[in-house]
């Protein structure tokens, strides 16, 4: 399994949106996500976007308000993860149209249905946007 998790974080470090991997209790997720989010918001933009923190790498990428943070096992690879945060934004940004911190907020399920498209079980399963975005678009269509 590469990929432990997932968050999406608005600048002031409210989480918006978290996909984990492993088991964690409510506690070990809340310590950990503040934790994370700390440690990347206070790194300015000439830094590198990889942060190593307790067991896990953390490759993070911020996108206009939001930061798209992935934690990782050691030997995954960050540019392949960076490559797919930046598909994760491209995909949402298809579907949503410049993919904003309110499109989270407001469709959550769909944005958690795009990960899950993509990510089974830590492993990315799914790189094409069409395929990624066909079931939510028929959804939208039944509703």
């Amino acid at each position: 399994m590469g990929i432990r998790f997932i968050l999406m974080v608005n600048k002031q470090g409210q989480t918006r949106l978290a996909q984990y991997y492993e088991w964690l209790t409510l506690e070990e997720r809340r310590a950990l996500e503040g934790e994370i989010v700390r440690k990347c918001l206070a790194r300015n933009e000439q830094q590198c976007s990889f942060v190593e923190h307790r067991n896990y790498k953390i490759v993070y990428r911020r996108y206009a308000s939001l930061f798209f943070l992935v934690g990782v096992d050691n030997d995954e690879n960050e540019l392949a993860i960076l490559e797919f945060i930046h598909l994760l934004v491209e995909t949402m940004d298809r579907h949503f149209g410049n993919v904003c911190e309110l499109d989270i907020m407001f469709h959550l399920e769909k944005a958690h249905f795009m990960l899950e498209e993509m990510v089974m079980n830590g492993s990315i399963i799914e790189t094409s946007k069409a395929n990624i975005l066909t079931p939510i678009q028929l959804m939208d269509k039944a509703s």
